[in-house]
């Protein structure tokens, strides 16, 4: 995915306040798609009716976030639909890939 075609966020009432819960907020969301490193996978598991995506990156306070995603306005948009905190296996995926790809 290369994320110079995206033009900017296509955000959902319903899932910024979801990830309020988990103390994301939708600033937060942005700052992880404009800092690097940044791991995009496109998550198979929940792609039954649309592409997902989940990326791993950290925000400009640097929190590590796990943010699912998809992509809306012929993919010039992406649509957060959940963000949260890394997990502990997670934080050290996005750990090793860092340091893989520095």
């Amino acid at each position: 995915m290369d994320l110079r075609s995206i033009t900017g966020f296509d955000w959902d009432t319903g899932n910024k306040r979801k990830n309020e819960k988990h103390g994301v907020s939708q600033a937060e969301v942005e700052e992880v798609f404009l800092h690097k490193p940044i791991f995009l996978v496109r998550d198979e598991q929940h792609s039954q009716s649309e592409e997902r995506y989940l990326a791993l990156g950290v925000s400009a306070e640097g929190r590590l976030l796990h943010i699912a995603f998809t992509l809306r306005g012929g993919r010039t948009k992406i649509r957060p639909i959940s963000a949260r905190p890394m997990s502990r296996k997670e934080r050290a995926t996005y750990e090793k890939a860092s340091q893989e790809n520095t």
